[in-house]
């Protein structure tokens, strides 16, 4: 542990003096960065692995219902993103960004009974075996950060950011679903009547925080090598999870305004939700949404820079 904390500091203390060493001798021509906005439109192809642990009415026993293998959603599909940046007095950035992966599937068949609540709900609906279902999954993640270029050069730029990022958790259930679960201390339910088979929760994250370091390094005029890494995690009342984003490309600048991006991103977010449902003045264990889902490969995206 200590020869690794060591050679991490003078792996700091290098780079400090490499960039102290480049600021001396570009000194009498200093670089000026220009002022910018940017947008960055693209898209990832992007694995998908979801379930919610819900209750047996049958046994009063637990049990993962798979999103993907039960309910037919699709497990990979494509992810599309937008991307606003500022950068401003040389060395300030402000960015915004949106990812969106939204999924609705139609089961002709449920294999099994189970029954579930939505968060802050004192309702339990029952779905049981053989019906058809009609169940959608929306996750988006807004992000707003703000970047620090702590080294620069006229080549290369080297910073840290620090921001916040809100989920939305959409999930639907759309069938022939009821309410009364007999023979359990749940049967108060058993005399009420669902109004409209679909089934709707629309979940929120408080702002979560996250951090991140980036770095770009213009090889050839025109072509830039860019990455970063960001991470969070969360716990905040009955959620939990985590984000990782790590990305390297290539931007290749067409022409004043437009440029190509293209690269390799690492991007898994995974999310558990509690759920726990007050009856008879007793609390129960319903159900636990697991979302997960993360992609591994190749990116693509146009930006226009004005």
């Amino acid at each position: 542990m200590f020869k690794t904390l060591m050679s991490c500091a003078l792996l700091f203390i290098a780079t400090s003096a490499f960039a102290d060493e480049n600021n001396v001798t570009t000194s009498e021509s200093v670089y000026v960065f220009p002022d910018s906005f940017s947008l960055n439109i693209g898209g990832l192809y992007a694995n998908s692995d979801s379930y919610m642990v819900v209750t047996n009415p049958r046994t009063g026993g637990t049990f993962p219902l798979d999103f993907e293998d039960d309910l037919n959603l699709k497990e990979k599909q494509f992810l599309p993103f937008i991307e606003l940046a500022y950068s401003f007095n040389q060395r300030h950035n402000i960015y915004i960004d949106l990812k969106s992966l939204h999924r609705t599937a139609v089961s002709p068949q449920i294999a099994k009974d189970f029954q579930f609540t939505l968060p802050d709900s004192d309702i339990t609906y029952d779905v049981e075996a053989g019906i058809s279902l009609k169940s959608t999954l929306d996750i988006d993640i807004l992000r707003l950060g703000y970047g620090y270029d702590i080294w620069q050069g006229e080549n290369y730029t080297i910073g840290a950011s620090v921001g916040v990022h809100t989920m939305f958790v959409k999930t639907a259930f759309e069938g022939e679903i009821g309410i009364c679960v007999p023979n359990t201390q749940l049967e108060q339910y058993c005399g009420e009547k669902i109004t409209s088979p679909r089934v709707v929760d629309k979940s929120l994250t408080a702002p979560l925080p996250n951090f991140g370091v980036y770095g770009h390094y213009e090889f050839i005029s025109g072509w830039v090598f860019k990455a970063y890494a960001q991470y969070f995690s969360l716990e905040y009342n009955d959620a939990e999870g985590s984000l990782v984003d790590v990305r390297a490309v290539v931007e290749a600048e067409l022409n004043e305004n437009w440029s190509l991006i293209a690269g390799f991103n690492y991007y898994e977010v995974d999310i558990d939700y509690e759920q726990t449902l007050t009856a008879l003045d007793q609390e129960f264990y319903i159900a636990n949404y697991n979302v997960n889902y993360s992609f591994t490969g190749p990116m693509i995206s146009v930006q226009y820079t004005f």
